[in-house]
């Protein structure tokens, strides 16, 4: 599946919230719940400005992960971007509908393309023990596993 990474806008605020209350019990299954504030549509749109006052900031940069009808079926973040030390935290979810094919791996990857054009140098990332998808995406894309916290988190890195 060919995919592409999209900067979070307003404009896609609509979709995005659908593909969210979609795909809620889905995630859920893997990472720890959102609140239930999330998934009304009027707290979700003020969480979202805040997301891009963020964006603008350039402290966190948050993609939506597009199919080829432009559809969305997933995101996919940089989050804490520290400028001085040239290091960012991601955090990525793909919708229960386009698991297994390959898109976390193009996304990832695509994303440690854009991070290194922006200067960051290390990204980091974090996932439950028990989720192996996440896990197995992460080491496709050469991040290494680094510690486990109190076994509930995988920390991960790479140099890009």
């Amino acid at each position: 599946m060919k995919i592409k990474l999209s900067l979070l806008s307003m404009a896609d605020a609509k979709a995005l919230f659908e593909f969210e209350t979609e795909n809620k019990e889905f995630f859920e299954e893997f990472v720890p719940p959102r609140p239930d504030s999330y998934f009304i549509y009027a707290k979700f749109i003020h969480i979202l400005e805040m997301l891009l006052e963020e964006q603008k900031d350039k402290k966190s940069l948050f993609f939506l992960i597009k199919g080829e009808n432009g559809g969305i079926i997933g995101r996919i973040n940089l989050i804490d971007i520290d400028w001085s030390s040239k290091t960012a935290e991601v955090g990525y979810r793909v919708g229960k509908n386009h698991i297994g094919k390959g898109s976390a791996v193009q996304a990832l990857e695509m994303l440690k393309s854009e991070a290194l054009l922006l200067g960051i140098e290390r990204i980091n990332a974090k996932t439950t023990v028990d989720n192996i998808p996440s896990q197995k995406v992460l080491e496709r894309c050469s991040f290494q596993k680094d510690t486990v916290e109190m076994d509930e988190f995988i920390h991960y890195t790479v140099a890009l």
